[in-house]
């Protein structure tokens, strides 16, 4: 049996945070960051990896369509993609990062992906309750599949008194 590609507390560090970076490759190769809200499934996908879900959400964008943002236009051209999920503290011995290097694919409210998009939306509510009056329902939303984990920094949790993600 395959390891899991992330350790508990990794799981439980990407999990509770409440904020993250996305990292996706212009086509000049530039990177675009992005702070986005995101959600860690619970299960992994058919090929054993962690899942998150980002949305593409009504908080003021570059542009009213979201097929059109930036973000969007890189994963359609080239799907990789990084997420950068921290932890910052005035006490150093507290900082905590992990970086997380996979897949980004769009999730359409389309029949065939309808279930998926659907589950997810649900997590993202019950992660961020700020969701409950968005109109995600016709609204794309970024699956990154991870493939590998680096992290650096204190994990344990309890570890984030005074800190801020």
């Amino acid at each position: 049996m395959r390891e899991p590609i992330l350790t508990g507390p990794e799981h439980a560090f990407v999990a509770e945070t409440r904020r993250a970076v996305i990292a996706t490759l212009r086509p000049d190769g530039e990177p675009r960051l992005v702070p986005v809200c995101f959600v860690l499934t619970d299960e992994p996908d058919d090929m054993g990896r962690p899942v998150i879900y980002t949305p593409i959400d009504e908080k003021p964008k570059a542009s009213a369509d979201p097929r059109r943002l930036g973000r969007v236009q890189d994963l359609l051209v080239l799907p990789a993609v990084t997420l950068l999920v921290d932890r910052w503290s005035e006490d150093w011995a507290h900082l905590a990062w992990i970086r997380l290097t996979g897949r980004g694919v769009l999730l359409e409210p389309e029949p065939r992906e309808r279930a998926e998009h659907v589950a997810a939306l649900a997590a993202l509510r019950a992660k961020y309750p700020q969701y409950a009056d968005h109109d995600l329902e016709g609204r794309p939303i970024i699956r990154i599949a991870i493939d590998r984990v680096q992290r650096w920094g204190d994990l344990t949790p309890g570890s984030t008194e005074g800190a801020t993600a």
